[in-house]
């Protein structure tokens, strides 16, 4: 991979020996370039308006502030980026947190250097990561987001799944079983293309922002 189409991370955690060992993890592949770290938010929005990542890798633990309160403020300075979340914490609160501030990902600091390297290639692909050990816990989030956002406004008659058409319907159920795109496209052999405009589709008629949330909206209704 040549360097000018390298995924450019900016890591942000308060911990320099893990820092340093996830920076030297994705240092070794090839398709990423590590152009900045930080150690608190107030470097990680310097760091991020200097080097305009792809991907901030972020702790939700930083000094003096939670990482998903730093997420606006880090989107501000790197319009273009996308946030991952990796931390330690398994609380349903925090992924909810995480989700409303518009984390396109959720991923325990237990995971593999395969697991991260392929959570952030998934994320630049448009897709959404979350670790395995919290997708049990998405419907629990997902309730929380409504909550949080005060979402009163449809009844059960006005539910917006029901202005998905037959094809988003189907779609949106290959999204709940974690399909990528690739996949849902070989499934129903159509264009790659055509599943991520179908994609945008579902997510702008539900109101959600994120792939995550598509899945765990249609297991919340479902159950």
């Amino acid at each position: 991979m040549t360097e000018h189409k390298q995924i450019r991370v900016l890591v942000v955690d308060d911990h320099s020996l893990f820092r340093r060992g996830v920076i030297a993890l994705l240092t070794v592949d090839s398709r990423f370039v590590v152009v900045a770290e930080a150690g608190d938010a107030g470097e990680a929005y310097r760091r991020a308006a200097e080097t305009q990542p792809d991907i901030i890798l972020l702790d939700n633990h930083l000094p003096g502030v939670n990482g998903v309160d730093a997420i606006a403020g880090l989107r501000e300075a790197a319009p273009r980026a996308q946030v991952l979340m990796l931390t330690v914490s398994e609380d349903e609160r925090d992924l909810a947190a995480a989700l409303r501030s518009g984390a396109r990902g959720y991923l325990l600091k237990t995971v593999d250097s395969d697991g991260m390297a392929a959570a952030i290639v998934r994320t630049m692909a448009g897709e959404s990561a979350i670790s395995p050990e919290m997708t049990g816990k998405l419907v629990t989030a997902f309730q929380s987001l409504q909550s949080a956002a005060k979402v009163e406004e449809a009844s059960a008659e006005q539910d917006p799944i029901h202005s998905l058409s037959a094809r988003e319907d189907e779609i949106l159920g290959y999204i709940t079983r974690g399909k990528t795109n690739k996949e849902i496209a070989r499934a129903l052999n159509i264009a790659e293309a055509t599943v991520k405009i179908h994609v945008q589709h579902i997510l702008r008629k539900l109101k959600l922002s994120s792939r995550v949330q598509a899945a765990a909206y249609a297991v919340a209704r479902a159950a």
